[in-house]
Order: structure tokens, then C-alpha cells, then sequence
């Protein structure tokens, strides 16, 4: 016999995983989305060089996603994170125009070039 109490955390378990599962779907499909405290949606870092990119919060995602906004006036951050690839930061955006592109910072937090295409 089944008691409230069991019942009551069925319940709780299959709205806990069916509450997931929507969040997967309307999620991108390769990572989960995240929101800095400086407001950006950001989706999970990746690896490149055998390094684990990690997703920037705080001020330095602040003074990243400013960065890159200031160098392409209209753009929207997608994500800021450390850089597997030889810049200390990346942030990746969208531009006024549409296009993906990634834009790479050093530790003092200057622009040293931007790439076009594609977010990973």
C-alpha cells in the first residue's frame, strides 16, 4: 500500500525530471545555459588542446563581455571563458550583422583579435 508521504515524492521525483527534460529541449543541444551576474546567457565550455575552457562570472565576465562589446559596438555575448587556444579570455558573440564570431583577450583584459565563425 502506498503511502502520501511515497506518493508525494513520486510525484516530486517525475515533476523533477520531467521539468529537466523540458529544460533540455528548449536548451541548446550540446550544453546547458547559463546567466552571469553581468547578465549574459552563457552555454558550457568545451575542451580544445586537451583544456577545459571555463565559463567566466563575476568581474571578469563583466570586464570580458565590456571588452568585447566595446570593440563590436552592437554585438550580443553568447558566452566569455578562459581560452584554450593561447588568449587568456574569449568571448564568443554575435554581431550587429548576425555573424558568430569569437573575440580573444590577454590577462589585462585588451582585445587581441577576433575570429570569424562559428560558436563551439
Amino acid at each position: 500500500m502506498k503511502t502520501a508521504r511515497s506518493v508525494a515524492a513520486g510525484a516530486a521525483v517525475t515533476a523533477a525530471l520531467v521539468g529537466g527534460g523540458m529544460y533540455l529541449a528548449m536548451a541548446a543541444p550540446d550544453a546547458a545555459t547559463f546567466t552571469t551576474q553581468s547578465g549574459s546567457q552563457q552555454k558550457g565550455s568545451h575542451q580544445a588542446n586537451g583544456i577545459t575552457e571555463q565559463l567566466l562570472t563575476g568581474d571578469k565576465a563583466a570586464r570580458v563581455e565590456a571588452a568585447a562589446k566595446a570593440a563590436n559596438p552592437g554585438a550580443t555575448v553568447v558566452r566569455v571563458e578562459t581560452d584554450a587556444e593561447g588568449a587568456a579570455y574569449e568571448a564568443h558573440i554575435r554581431k550587429a550583422d548576425g555573424t558568430a564570431a569569437t573575440v580573444k583577450l590577454d590577462a589585462s583584459f585588451n582585445v587581441t583579435g577576433t575570429e570569424a565563425g562559428k560558436h563551439r
